[in-house]
């Protein structure tokens, strides 16, 4: 259990976590398990010993080894090799995670094998293996969780369960074990030893981190308007946020139509921001707007952290932290806003699908004050496959409030083009003006497109809101 909740750490940098990365890890090593089973009982009435079981767990971790070594351009060469999620995910589960899964699987009924004395004994026998084993897959997910993914980096876990079932092979066969085995097991933990301490020694421009809920990477780069030096945020396969090293500047485009809010709901005093990161938003917010508030919800504490020791974020009396998943703070909290923002869509990888429902709206327009809005950051084009989830998302608003209008943040003459598109739905029913006598904002509605609503667009509530199937067609 411990290896497969870690593998979704593992593919998450290249795949994000999306349905699809889970079903292939758990479909693949369920997979693979069976087949452990099926050919372990074989082997295990031909040899029923010792050596051969510890021959068993020694491959097992082996392969995890492997797996752990080579995860890094297996997963780059598959993202570059396949375009179709399904494909992806499948096949990094299968290459690196079905090998050492089939050898875990041969060793229950190697174990069941050698624990049988007699027929009369033997539901018991099973019995009460079957529920070790049972335990030992609570446990182990309980310590992935709780433990040792919120403390440790993949790498390191994967070598502890690499070198815990070698200490489990020796126990079980040393006396049975020939030189050539021995060799391999010495082989084995040198190379473990060297990949960590190199893992560990070694200088790195990136900052890497598990929290409890993200594989985070932080590092700098140059910025592709004018190549000043910006930090990143990287979440999963997602880059969450950037900053400037020296002052609250925005840096990515979409960021900036969150000002259009001067221009719809004039003189707003309190706003909700659906995601944090780096929190480089709410900080240029502070900034800019010295008279308003702003609540942030953000489910991972981790990156609130990381933003604080890389990223400037420091306390604000005028900014509120809510360490929570932005729908249960959507159903649940009693607060009344006049601008709520979203910034939980940040890739087509992972779309959190509980944000996108019809239901998770009608909370916004309940939250929000009289004239209130929403503006929504997405990931989409105007047309074609990388649509499909825009035109759902812009129906199921429509559903809710009395205006919705769109504005391409990048170009709006590129109906193909998967851009960031700000979302900006109006509680008031007034018609509301499309220029500006202020140049930014003036800039920032020029960007305002009649997007042509496919007939198929659906409606999405939180019974039936296929995102996976939206994002795959667009990737």
């Amino acid at each position: 259990m411990i290896f497969e909740i870690v593998g979704s750490r593992v593919i998450a940098p290249y795949f994000g976590t999306s349905i699809y990365v889970w079903t292939s890890l758990i479909g693949v090593i369920l997979g693979s398990l069976s087949a452990g089973y099926w050919l372990g009982g074989r082997l295990a009435d031909k040899d029923p010993g010792f050596k051969a079981l510890s021959r068993i767990i020694l491959a097992a971790a082996i392969f995890i080894i492997l797996a752990t070594m080579l995860k890094g351009p297996v997963l780059a060469y598959l993202s570059e090799a396949f375009t179709d999620m399904i494909m992806r995910t499948l096949l990094a589960a299968i290459i690196l995670f079905a090998p050492a899964s089939l050898f875990l699987g041969m060793v229950s009924p190697y174990a069941v094998r050698l624990k049988l004395k007699t027929i009369s004994s033997s539901g018991k026998t099973v019995g009460n293996l079957y529920a070790i084993s049972t335990v030992g897959s609570i446990l182990g997910t309980f310590l992935a969780g709780f433990v040792l993914i919120p403390f440790m980096g993949t790498t390191i876990i994967l070598y502890i369960i690499a070198g815990t079932l070698v200490a489990v092979a020796l126990s079980l066969g040393f006396k049975y074990l020939s030189k050539g085995d021995l060799a391999m097991v010495i082989l084995v933990l040198m190379v473990s030893g060297y990949d960590i301490y190199t893992l560990n020694s070694s200088e790195k421009q990136i900052i890497e981190a598990d929290t409890r809920y993200n594989h985070v990477q932080i590092f700098e780069m140059e910025y592709w308007i004018s190549g000043a030096p910006i930090k990143v945020m990287k979440v999963n396969d997602e880059y969450s946020s950037a900053m400037f090293p020296d002052n609250d500047s925005l840096v990515y485009e979409y960021a900036w139509f969150y000002q259009l809010a001067e221009h719809f709901k004039p003189g707003f005093d309190k706003t909700l921001l659906i995601g944090g990161a780096a929190y480089s938003y709410p900080k240029y917010y502070l900034g800019k707007y010295p008279a308003a508030y702003i609540d942030v919800v953000e489910i991972d504490p981790g990156l609130t952290e990381l933003a604080r020791e890389h990223f400037r974020l420091q306390d604000n009396p005028r900014l509120r932290i809510f360490h929570e998943d932005g729908r249960t703070f959507l159903n649940n909290s009693p607060e009344k806003y006049d601008v709520i923002l979203g910034d939980a869509f940040k890739s087509l990888m992972s779309i959190p699908f509980q944000l996108t429902t019809r239901e998770a709206v009608r909370r916004k327009y309940d939250m929000l004050e009289q004239d209130g809005i929403v503006i929504v950051n997405i990931i989409a084009s105007m047309e074609g496959p990388a649509s499909e989830f825009l035109h759902a998302e812009y129906v199921t608003y429509r559903e809710v409030f009395p205006q919705v209008c769109i504005f391409a943040c990048h170009d709006p003459e590129d109906p193909g083009l998967l851009q960031s598109i700000s979302l900006i739905a109006l509680k008031s029913a007034e018609t509301p003006s499309f220029s500006s006598t202020d140049p930014l904002l003036s800039s920032l509605l020029d960007h305002r497109i009649d997007l042509e609503i496919s007939p198929d667009a659906m409606i999405l509530t939180d019974d039936y809101a296929p995102v996976e199937y939206f994002t795959r067609k667009a990737i």
